[in-house]
């Protein structure tokens, strides 16, 4: 027996006075509405309504029921109503990197809107990214995987206040010139943001700079990118970043000549195809390459 269907047909019966009228009101026939009240009336071992006078009477049973029914029914509506608005308003957490592009995450924010999904956005580096996806935090999130594995890949380069916007750049000229003495100590770091504050990333890049005959202490991580980016600014340091974030921020920008460095992702869990590539622009990503494809290797190659 649905209970709550039951409990319907006898408040109905008992605020019209009438099997026909809250038949009408319930929109449903009468018969079925006559057979409900009789199977509530048995479970509940006792008669709900005098049939016996012209005009149905409630009975002294059913009178001392009726304020329970009504408030049974009251509360499954109210739990029907939160059902609805969870559904409908359920916000999807997003976690992305934090030095995505801010025009480009509007377009995410409006495309999501225009297809119905309630939408949020945190920027967090990539280690919070995973914790926060995997506590429940996150619904879902870009998290990095090996360079070359994932969906999106995002060139790396060195932005700084002087060199030259686009022009390659070799590890090598960052040692001190020739005839310069020893190291002064003031030479530039190269500043790492938390978003590539991984294991893999910064021991590959002090790799890279140790081959290159540089002290590996040049690698630094800075506490947030807003901090990194002062730093650049003050003509301190050297900051690994996308281009994309090197422009928006009036810093110039070098690809390295001698290494690759970039940022590989994936959207986890997976999400509608519409997503990936409007992420893609918000963090400067080109296409990955597939494994066995040489010519995409090459155009990435050439790009970084």
């Amino acid at each position: 027996m649905d209970l709550l269907l039951h409990l319907e047909a006898f408040v109905g019966v008992a605020e019209e006075r009438s099997f026909s009228g809250a038949a009408d009101v319930l929109g449903i026939a009468q018969p079925l509405l006559s057979r409900r009240i009789q199977t509530l009336e048995r479970s509940l071992g006792g008669e709900l309504f005098d049939r016996s006078r012209r005009q149905i009477e409630i009975t002294g049973f059913g009178d001392l029921l009726l304020p329970h029914a009504r408030d049974l029914l009251s509360r499954a509506e109210h739990f029907r109503g939160v059902a609805r608005s969870a559904t409908e308003s359920a916000v999807r957490v997003l976690g992305v990197p934090p030095d995505c592009d801010p025009p480009a995450l509007a377009g995410v924010l409006r495309a999501a809107a225009d297809r119905g999904v309630a939408l949020s956005v945190r920027e967090l580096p990539a280690r919070a990214r995973s914790d926060a996806l995997a506590d429940g935090s996150l619904t879902l999130a870009l998290v990095r995987v090996p360079p070359g594995t994932g969906s999106l890949d995002v060139p790396l380069g060195l932005a700084g206040v002087t060199p030259p916007h686009g022009h390659a750049i070799h590890l090598e000229s960052l040692r001190p010139r020739r005839g310069a003495g020893a190291t002064t100590g003031t030479e530039p770091a190269l500043l790492v943001t938390p978003e590539d504050d991984l294991p893999r990333f910064v021991d590959h890049l002090r790799l890279e700079l140790a081959r290159a005959g540089l002290p590996e202490e040049r690698v630094q991580v800075a506490s947030s990118t807003s901090v990194a980016l002062a730093e650049t600014f003050a003509g301190a340091a050297l900051l690994v970043c996308t281009e994309q974030f090197a422009v928006r921020n009036g810093i110039s920008w070098s690809p390295p000549a001698d290494v690759v460095l970039r940022r590989s992702y994936d959207l986890v869990p997976d999400a509608p195809d519409w997503l990936l590539p409007l992420l893609g622009a918000a963090i400067g990503s080109v296409a990955a390459p597939r494994p066995d494809d040489g010519e995409a290797r090459v155009r990435l190659a050439v790009h970084s």
